[in-house]
């Protein structure tokens, strides 16, 4: 047998197959370096994980209707879905954008769509993540200046913003400038929130998207960790210190139905980080050194065949995670192969996350397969796996020279294929897909956005084009392009356009008008 990521998985393991582990160096502690037993010494036994449910659809008053449901259930932090056209810096009454607005989250225009979208929601108690890339800066800058109507200050916001632009250039898509571009972005932010929002977590950098487009567990882990590399490099090349902008890093990742791998894929990639940031980096803080990671149930391994088998791979993926020590998660919801899910699909999906805390006993002690002759096994063959493909993308340049050359999506590509493959010849069982099918399905009722609610955004963007002061929004546009082309941090005169009600897709397209947009060279 082998793994996900083809590496050797015996039988039976034992302490034959730990020869020449030093236990106290290679596991430790919780809370202690190198981090293999989690970042924080009581995990969950303190309390449980924070709960998220990533939900956003249609329009800010739906969506925020959501929230608060979510929320009323015991959701502990909100998880923000944007539709493609915001995730693309384009307004809803953008030909780019017909078609699309709402369909896959939210429609964020202007700051009025931001108010509505968190009206009756405390900014102050509650983490906000927020699913964007490209122009992460300008949604995190709108909740920014939404909570301060509300009279919170930016020193109380918490949460996290995606913010990794390098793996949209190798699996997801959503991109809109070039690489040296969006890294001089991504470090504005850095600086930006040090000195604005302290306790914002500036990037969360996503090996999820990989994973969905087939990465194995070595390249999810591998290829995201290569990216946080190009972060932390980019950071101290434009003059900031390390111990000043990495303890405000965070990743996310995937969990699978493949449990026992899931656990030691979290439990490597902790350890390799801890070394990276001290060796490489010189990192003095310990926050700087822990790896603390989201985690999201695998979208990709839900059917739309018996979608209520989902519930039993989700709760399956959902232990996996836990055990493996995330600090936040999302479970999806058992109909999401099919529709956006209803909202009892999304309340089950969140009660799935409190049986696992609240009447199992996994938040008893921490790290429970610590010392397990298989999981940590695993452990070290996932580490060995991870850094000698770390290595083949430092061999290239780093990751973004490597993603130039179409380095990470093909060898994605090409795992995607294979696991394909196994399916249709039956070597790989997908319940209800391929293996103990029905001959009929069971009807299903499927949630459907409604297709006004793009007349409905036109409508909205026309009122606040009609009302705001357009000399004003256009001096202030002027003055990002200025900064786009100088030096200057560039979410200073950002926040001063969103004020002034600039749009989303405005902002967007004054740095489009400096930078222009990337272009992918095909690897084949």
């Amino acid at each position: 047998m082998t793994t996900e990521s083809g590496l050797p998985f015996a039988p039976v393991y034992g302490p034959g197959d730990l020869q020449g582990w030093a236990p106290q160096e290679r596991l430790g502690e919780p809370g202690v370096f190198p981090y293999t037993r989690g970042v924080y010494p009581s995990m969950y036994t303190g309390r449980p994980w924070t709960m998220r449910q990533y939900a956003g659809f249609g329009t800010a008053a739906e969506s925020n209707e959501r929230y608060r449901q979510l929320l009323a259930a015991g959701t502990t932090g909100l998880s923000v879905a944007f539709d493609l056209p915001t995730q693309m810096g384009y307004d809803s009454d953008n030909p780019m954008a017909r078609g699309e607005v709402g369909k896959v989250g939210v429609a964020i225009d202007t700051i009025d769509d931001m108010r509505v979208l968190f009206d009756q929601i405390p900014l102050d108690q509650v983490s906000t993540s927020m699913t964007i890339n490209s122009p992460a800066a300008i949604l995190l800058l709108l909740y920014q200046l939404v909570a301060e109507e509300q009279g919170v200050s930016g020193a109380a916001l918490h949460g996290t913003i995606q913010n990794d632009l390098l793996k949209e250039y190798i699996a997801r898509g959503t991109y809109i400038y070039p690489p040296a571009e969006s890294l001089r972005l991504t470090t504005d932010i850095f600086s930006y929130c040090r000195e604005e929002l302290p306790r914002w977590n500036t990037i969360s950098i996503s090996g999820y998207h990989m994973a969905e487009a087939g990465a194995t567990p070595v390249q999810e882990i591998a290829f995201t960790l290569a990216d946080g590399i190009e972060y932390v490099r980019a950071a101290i090349a434009s003059g900031q210190h390390v111990d000043e902008f990495a303890p405000r890093l965070a990743f996310f990742f995937v969990a699978r139905t493949t449990f026992l791998e899931e656990i030691a894929k979290f439990r490597a990639a902790r350890r390799i980080w801890a070394q990276i940031m001290r060796d490489e980096f010189d990192a003095q803080d310990p926050k700087s050194l822990m790896l603390r990671f989201h985690t999201q149930t695998a979208g990709v391994q839900l059917t739309a065949q018996q979608p209520e088998v989902n519930l039993v791979r989700v709760a399956i993926q959902a232990l996996g995670a836990v055990l493996g020590g995330t600090q936040s998660l999302h479970t999806n919801s058992y109909d999401e192969a099919i529709a956006l899910p209803t909202e009892k699909a999304a309340r089950l999906a969140l009660r799935t996350q409190q049986v696992l805390a609240f009447e199992s006993d996994v938040t008893y002690t921490v790290d429970p397969f610590a010392g397990s002759y298989a999981v940590e096994s695993l452990t070290d063959e996932m580490e060995t796996a991870i850094r000698e493909l770390m290595a083949q993308i430092e061999d290239r340049g780093g990751a973004v020279a490597a993603i130039e050359e179409g380095f990470q999506k093909s060898e994605i590509e090409k795992s995607a294929y294979a696991v394909a493959q196994e399916i249709d010849a039956g070597e790989r069982v997908v319940v209800g897909v391929n293996r103990f099918v029905l001959d009929e399905e069971e009807p299903y009722e499927p949630m459907r956005v409604n297709p006004a609610i793009e007349a409905e955004q036109r409508a909205r963007l026309e009122r606040v084009r009609a009302e705001r002061d357009q000399v004003v929004v256009d001096e202030a546009l002027g003055r990002v392009r200025a900064a786009a082309a100088g030096t200057d941090n560039l979410l200073y005169p950002m926040r001063d356009a969103l004020r002034a009600r600039a749009t989303v897709g405005e902002v967007s397209d004054a740095l489009r008008d400096i930078w222009g947009v990337y272009t992918p060279t095909d690897a084949f």
